[in-house]
């Protein structure tokens, strides 16, 4: 029955990705957090627990996507490569930060964050094209960044990285398509820094690896990405205006929740 519950997970965090345009962790973490509740797990692991176990789904959502994205020819190798070397060394370091953070302070910054997220979308705040991406030193120090936040809110970094693309006259298909790429490297050396930082802890469930639960990974990946899919069709029947009022509601209660749990 547990392992049911991380399907339907997968399948509800994959619909709202697609429906919304979002990285699936700011649904996945939230509701894993009240699972492993419910399951007994100590309190003090229990948001490191559900952040590493976010983050290696985004592996395979971030690959279905790219691989979309290339074939309507719109991914741009030499951003990827300047922003990608730096969001791997940004990544592990999240992880790291993270398992120096105790719980309930994890909660109010991945609550503030969740809000953040909730205030850009409700009042449809975007950074205009003001300027040209930096060389390669410059988007190496911004993938760095982009990579340590990702991986402390336990997210592939779309939020982070289309916004900054954006900002720097970077075509907004091309932005979308860097960030499914980019995904991928953030989830990667953020999944291995919090397999690394929870390894051996004698708090953790059986099944798992660091901080990286076994049943949830494989019950959220098997149906994520199917549903991903169904919920980016339904996106374009539905009004863009009411989305973004249903994601900024979303996440106004994703952060109050996290707030409760600090």
């Amino acid at each position: 029955m547990l392992f049911m519950g991380y399907l339907l997970l997968g399948a509800f965090a994959g619909m709202l990705a697609g429906l919304f345009g979002i990285g699936g962790g700011l649904i996945i973490v939230p509701v894993l957090v009240l699972s492993f509740h419910a399951q007994g797990v100590p309190p003090d692991i229990i948001t490191h627990l559900a952040l590493g176990t976010s983050l290696p789904t985004m592996i395979f959502t971030g690959f279905s996507s790219l691989r979309a994205h290339q074939e309507a020819g719109v991914v741009d190798w030499v951003v990827i490569r300047r922003l990608g070397a730096g969001m791997l060394i940004g990544a592990w370091l999240g992880g790291m930060t993270a398992n120096l953070l105790s719980a309930s302070t994890l909660n109010i910054i991945i609550g503030c964050f969740a809000w953040t997220m909730a205030l850009q979308m409700g009042l449809n705040l975007k950074p205009k094209a003001e300027r040209h991406l930096p060389g390669p030193v410059g988007t190496g120090i911004a993938g760095t960044v982009i990579g340590w936040m990702s991986a402390l809110f336990g997210i592939g970094g779309g939020s982070l990285t289309v916004p900054y693309l954006s900002w720097n006259s970077v075509p907004i298909r091309s932005a979308v398509a860097a960030s499914a790429a980019c995904s991928m490297p953030i989830a990667l050396a953020g999944s291995l820094s919090y397999l690394y930082a929870g390894w051996g802890n004698a708090e953790l469930p059986e099944w798992s690896l660091g901080f990286i639960y076994l049943p949830a990974l494989l019950g959220i990946v098997l149906t994520s990405t199917q549903f991903a899919r169904v919920g980016a069709r339904l996106a374009h029947r539905l009004s863009p205006q009411r989305l973004k009022q249903a994601f900024a509601l979303l996440m106004l209660l994703v952060g109050a929740k996290f707030m409760l749990f600090s």
